[in-house]
């Protein structure tokens, strides 16, 4: 048996973003660059892992709102769309770069790179790449974990009971039909933990979930083994586990960890904005709004204006090093920690999935680095997914977590401050009417069954964490408020429909075809 286990977690997540009103919309581009620059790379190095044969372990959490858009015909069609577009830029830098040698072996590089992940996406899994995680799953290797139906921020939804209840049901539903079996752990969102809530997690059959690292710490009674070790919540079976500080910020940390070495590609350099803008026009928004391309040709040298270009080997050199740097402070952290328990220590390192290759570009092979160095280069250390090790132990010590959430200062100030605040009324008042009708309406005809499941879907839609952290954050601040106003309009509409039985079935349909997600809801999970 190791010294100590590593739980490595990537939480995938992106909010419900469609608008088939417009031929392009700027913030679709969000999921087609998760899908160029995280998900397929990372897809890449689980496949190549599995073919030589290296056994490793990680968790991955894929949100019910990601699930849906990556089976979207349309989102398809466009991720499509947005991919040739890359593939012709890439081969026109290519022939304007020929002078350049260093530049062009670059603009070769993003060439094949768009290349491959359209291979990847059409040819070896078919425009569905969910299924790629779903046999990474079958295989063992990787544990595929859900969130929340739309990533609502729990602890501010406490107000309404079934409101919280329905988006666990919901996410646990929606997992249940792409993978064909339960799901055994539930990233909260933002890692916001309420007291009580899990017992909405067991009622779902969820055996495990996470918590920020004073979630634990501070909960009662005081942790015995500190985050290094699960915790059964306390008059429940749900086991909760907390996030290892030193671990996630090596390589979470632009400043302190690995990310902001100035050998990695700087991600705020790119041709988009760099490059005259008729020669670029054609690839950026539609409206000629610069934004990035994804092909960037600078390293981040330091804090400085004048970058250095970038070098891929000398990158991928610098990210070996890193990921040996890890597994040997992982693999000393785990001989300090055994020689202090009863049992063998584990160690949760949870990360944003986009981190990895959108964020930093070079994400992917530091990955795939660690794991081939820990299963071939020491025996201290072994990656596990958290319900392998809840196995490892007949039982576990209890505890009470504390109320938590990760994000500036640890306690819902991101989601709840005065950029933010006035969004709250309004679901709570939409929450408190949904619960309403449906305990109102036991037996309704299919016109009103049809609203009152899409009053379901635009609450849950109204609810997502993403449009208070965006409005917090001042990124995209009129987008974030626009989609709450939205949701909430749309079902006040809806409502008022519903109880003067007045329904504007083109209005349902416009609203059914565009917020296409969770087909099988049923709106009695409110009631």
């Amino acid at each position: 048996m190791p010294k100590g286990y590593v739980a490595l977690v990537l939480h995938a997540h992106l909010p419900f973003i469609k608008h088939p009103e417009h031929e392009s919309f700027l913030e679709e581009r969000w999921l087609f660059e998760a899908v160029t620059d995280t998900y397929i790379p990372l897809i890449d190095v689980f496949d190549k892992l599995i073919d030589d044969g290296v056994d490793f372990r990680i968790t991955v959490s894929l949100s019910p709102t990601l699930i849906s858009m990556l089976k979207d015909e349309l989102l398809i069609s466009r991720y499509l769309k947005h991919l040739d577009g890359l593939i012709t830029l890439a081969g026109l830098e290519v022939k304007r770069t020929r002078s350049q040698k260093e530049i062009n072996e670059l603009s070769v590089m993003y060439l094949e790179k768009f290349k491959k992940t359209k291979h990847i996406f059409c040819e070896k899994y078919s425009s569905n790449i969910t299924r790629a995680f779903k046999k990474f799953q079958d295989l063992g290797k990787i544990e595929v974990i859900t969130s929340c139906a739309t990533h609502g921020y729990l602890p501010l939804m406490d107000l309404h009971k079934p409101a919280v209840k329905a988006q666990i049901k919901i996410a646990v539903n929606t997992y249940e039909k792409e993978f064909g079996v339960s799901p055994k752990g539930m990233w909260l969102p933002e890692c916001a933990y309420h007291p009580g809530h899990e017992e909405f997690l067991a009622s779902a059959g969820i055996e495990y979930f996470f918590v920020e690292t004073h979630g634990i710490l501070f909960g009662k009674p005081r942790p015995r083994y500190g985050v290094y070790s699960p915790y059964i919540c306390e008059g429940s079976k749900v086991a909760v586990l907390g996030r290892d500080e030193e671990s996630s910020k090596a390589v979470w940390s632009s400043k302190e960890g690995y990310p902001g070495n100035a050998a990695y590609r700087d991600y705020y350099r790119d041709i988009g904005f760099d490059l005259d803008h008729k020669y670029i026009r054609p690839f950026i928004d539609a409206c000629g709004t610069r934004v990035n391309t994804g092909i960037k040709y600078c390293r981040i040298t330091g804090e400085t204006d004048q970058k250095e270009t970038y070098d891929r080997r000398a990158a991928l050199s610098t990210a070996a090093s890193h990921a040996g740097n890890f597994m040997f402070n992982r693999a000393k952290q785990a001989e300090y920690l055994a020689d202090k328990m009863d049992r063998v220590p584990i160690i949760v390192s949870p990360y944003d999935a986009e981190l990895f290759g959108h964020w930093w570009f070079e994400g992917p092979q530091w990955l795939d680095f660690f794991l081939r160095k820990t299963h071939y280069d020491q025996d201290v250390i072994k990656t596990i997914t958290p319900s392998e090790y809840l196995k490892l132990y007949d039982s576990h010590p209890v505890i009470t977590p504390s109320e938590s959430s990760w994000g500036w200062k640890g306690y819902s100030e991101v989601w709840l401050d005065g950029s933010n605040d006035w969004i709250y009324r309004h679901l709570h008042k939409i929450a408190e009417l949904m619960i309403e009708s449906a305990r109102k309406y036991q037996d309704p005809e299919p016109a009103r069954k049809r609203v009152l499941n899409q009053m379901a879907r635009e609450l849950l839609l109204a609810q997502s964490s993403d449009w208070a952290f965006i409005m917090k954050t001042g990124t995209f601040y009129d987008y974030a408020a626009a989609r709450v106003k939205e949701h909430v309009g749309r079902f006040l509409a809806f409502y008022d429909q519903l109880e003067k039985n007045a329904i504007d079935l083109e209005m349902l349909k416009a609203a059914e075809s565009v917020y296409s997600l969770f087909e099988d809801i049923d709106y009695k999970v409110y009631a």
